[in-house]
């Protein structure tokens, strides 16, 4: 488990293993799940900024996208302004491509897209739950694509013209495939209220199947004026584990 499972501070050993590729202007991690991405109140080395920041003796780290606590995969941290400047403003223009894998409940036969616009859910006491706004909600259009079945479930690639605040989340609950371990959609509300008050469960652990959502960032490509900018990482052991467990799937070389 990552190390905020364990506690809150994320270890030198573990930051070091996270690294996927880094040059003079950027760092790319395989962020785990459970390890948040902005400096917290428990100190410098239990996020990744602050990890990043604390080991390389540095005070400028620019996060470019951040992804939940919860969410496992790529993260871009820029070194220094003139870079963080030039990959948020290919952000801003939509000329980055993002690429997620998820496991969704239900087995999904073929492709599905969900074009709902996304704003703040009308009817949910949770302050952070997004839902369809068809007369003031954001633009949002989700691709879901099926890659394997079975238990119940479905291994899913996943690719977005736009990036709203749970857009995956809000749009799987929307098609009615809500994600695995998810504790705001496709859940009664009380279900996220009990995880807060009580951490996890086995009754959450029974409606849930997974302690965690099922996102991984799978791959980010930035359309740079001197070449693309690929960068990913291979499926989180955990979601490999539930695919080989739960649907009796081998999701080791998916592609």
């Amino acid at each position: 488990m990552p190390a905020t499972a364990r506690g809150f501070e994320i270890l030198p050993s573990e930051f070091e293993s996270w690294i996927r590729n880094e040059n003079a202007d950027w760092i790319c991690f395989d962020k785990p799940p459970l390890v948040v991405c902005h400096p917290s109140k428990h100190g410098p080395t239990s996020s990744l900024v602050g990890a990043f920041r604390a080991y390389r003796d540095v005070e400028a780290a620019h996060l470019v996208f951040r992804i939940d606590r919860e969410t496992s995969g790529v993260v871009l941290v820029a070194k220094n302004r003139e870079a963080a400047s030039r990959l948020q403003q290919a952000v801003e223009k939509r000329m980055v491509h993002k690429e997620y894998i998820a496991i969704l409940h239900g087995e999904l036969r073929e492709n599905r897209e969900a074009d709902h616009p996304l704003g703040r859910h009308p009817d949910s006491p949770i302050v952070a739950k997004q839902g369809w706004r068809p007369t003031d909600g954001r633009a949002a259009r989700t691709l879901f694509e099926p890659l394997a079945t079975g238990g119940g479930f479905t291994l899913v690639r996943v690719r977005m013209d736009t990036g709203r605040q749970h857009q995956i989340r809000a749009h799987g609950e929307l098609i009615g495939h809500p994600l695995v371990g998810d504790k705001i959609y496709g859940v009664p509300p009380a279900i996220f209220l009990s995880f807060i008050d009580n951490g996890w469960t086995p009754d959450l652990e029974a409606v849930l199947a997974h302690y965690r959502h099922a996102l991984h960032a799978r791959r980010i490509v930035f359309d740079l004026p001197d070449g693309p900018l690929v960068l990913e990482t291979p499926l989180a052991p955990d979601l490999i584990g539930f695919c080989r467990e739960r649907m009796e799937v081998d999701a080791t070389g998916i592609p």
